[in-house]
């Protein structure tokens, strides 16, 4: 491709380290889709005639079909999937294929395709995390659990609001790919090498063929910039995050030590040497992943740190570790997806656990503000010794006499018992995202409003 300059073909080690097709052949698609709209508007312009754009739309139409039947010959010896569509398409149509490459450079090429690449790979990831969790919620908005702080049992709540909770952190997920997708949507090619082109192009047009709300605005950011992965990765890295902080929940749910749900055989592993066992595998396997996509992130970062403008190899190592971050993070969310279709809560197992650990503690605290007007400190005090007693005499708060309670407190009457019981405190908790069935209803049906 340089042979003008060169004289002599590159070393074996040389083609080694330089050559990309392995992994950049995954950019097929919009590297076509990127042609098609430069031969395009080359025409339009007056650069080439209609001739020779019919020529080349012609020969990329039959790249793609090859393409689709699994028939293109991938070679190392183009290097990187620009150049190979550009001999295919030689060898196709002639030396007029030679006359696409007007105006534009491999750098605004490989840029162009990455990020419609990263763009799509954001889109395809939304669409999973809005299928992800509000069925399973609004179907247990009554089903009780303990809520924890600390691992340790705090007050009741309910399973569907402890699945919501997750619904608001996949929200922002959605919402941090959302803003990454609409900064990164401008278009850079037309930015040639690193400096623009002295052809008469239209980059307004390009742009608006490959759906992007306009150009770049710069031709040298326009080749260097990867900030547009950067961001999709960290999106995901965040979306990791979230993905295995519910991994473990399941994890630990499944245990028989808290046996709160169960999963079926469908996403469960046994034992090659233990017959009882029922691992969680998958759940394990995506509380695993995040490490694969922050190490994609600080992976691209280290690249780009220290790069001068414009354009550098190094920015080669780009694709790769974000290729893997989106499989990952796609894989984990299928796999998180079907777990919380299949997973079912032992309904008497979590409403069992809801009222242990003087869960219900706060509710006594609250009724005695309400109802005898004493300062939350107070109440907070009274109660405190409540369940020093309760512990002492091995009873649960709903079961401590009431002369106890009077002993503490001389104006707590028989209606405090109401508010002693899980189902009660959770129903209790009515204001707004709180974890009252209505309150889980209610956010559900918000919810389902946003994703339509």
């Amino acid at each position: 491709m340089w042979g003008g300059r060169f004289s002599a073909k590159p070393a074996e080690l040389m083609q080694a380290i330089n050559v990309s097709i392995g992994f950049d052949r995954r950019l097929a698609a919009q590297d076509l889709a990127g042609s098609r709209a430069h031969a395009a508007m080359l025409r339009k312009q007056g650069v080439i005639t209609s001739a020779d754009e019919a020529a080349i739309q012609g020969g990329l139409q039959a790249i793609e079909a090859e393409m689709a039947a699994g028939t293109f010959p991938f070679r190392e010896e183009f290097e990187d999937i620009h150049m190979n569509v550009e001999a295919r398409l030689r060898e196709l149509i002639g030396p007029v294929a030679g006359r696409l490459h007007t105006a534009r450079s491999r750098n605004d090429q490989v840029a162009l395709d990455f990020r419609l690449w990263v763009r799509d790979a954001c889109d395809r990831t939304l669409l999973q995390l809005k299928a992800l969790l509000v069925a399973k919620a609004n179907a247990h908005a009554d089903t009780l659990m303990p809520g924890f702080t600390h691992l340790q049992p705090a007050q009741p709540v309910t399973f569907g609001h402890h699945l919501m909770a997750y619904v608001e952190m996949f929200g922002r997920d959605a919402g941090r790919f959302a803003d990454a997708r609409r900064r990164m949507n401008e278009c850079p090619l037309g930015a040639a090498a690193l400096a623009g082109s002295p052809f008469p192009i239209d980059r307004e047009a390009t742009a608006k063929a490959l759906g992007f709300d306009r150009p770049t605005a710069n031709s040298l950011d326009s080749v260097s910039d990867r900030d547009f992965a950067l961001e999709s990765l960290s999106a995901a890295t965040l979306t990791g995050v979230h993905l295995s902080r519910l991994a473990e929940e399941i994890v630990i749910w499944t245990t028989p030590q808290f046996g709160f749900i169960r999963l079926s055989d469908a996403f469960t592993t046994g034992s090659s040497i233990m017959p009882q066992k029922k691992n969680p595998d998958a759940a394990e396997l995506v509380r695993a992943k995040v490490g694969r996509l922050l190490g994609s992130f600080t992976q691209l970062t280290v690249v780009m740190k220290g790069l001068p403008l414009a354009y550098s190899k190094d920015m080669q190592e780009d694709k790769v570790p974000t290729f893997e971050a989106f499989d990952a993070l796609e894989l984990s969310l299928a796999a998180m997806a079907g777990m919380i279709d299949d997973l079912e809560p032992v309904a008497a197992k979590m409403a069992q656990a809801a009222g242990a650990g003087f869960s219900t503690a706060t509710d006594l605290a609250d009724w005695l503000v309400r109802n005898l007007d004493m300062p939350f400190r107070d109440a907070h005090h009274v109660t405190g010794a409540a369940v020093k007693r309760a512990e002492t005499l091995g009873c649960d708060l709903s079961e401590l006499p009431l002369s106890e309670l009077q002993a503490l407190s001389q104006g707590i009457s028989a209606d405090v018992y109401e508010v002693l019981t899980p189902r009660a405190s959770a129903g209790s908790r009515k204001s707004y995202g709180g974890t009252s069935p209505d309150q889980v209803r209610a956010q559900v049906a918000r919810w389902k409003e946003i994703l339509k």
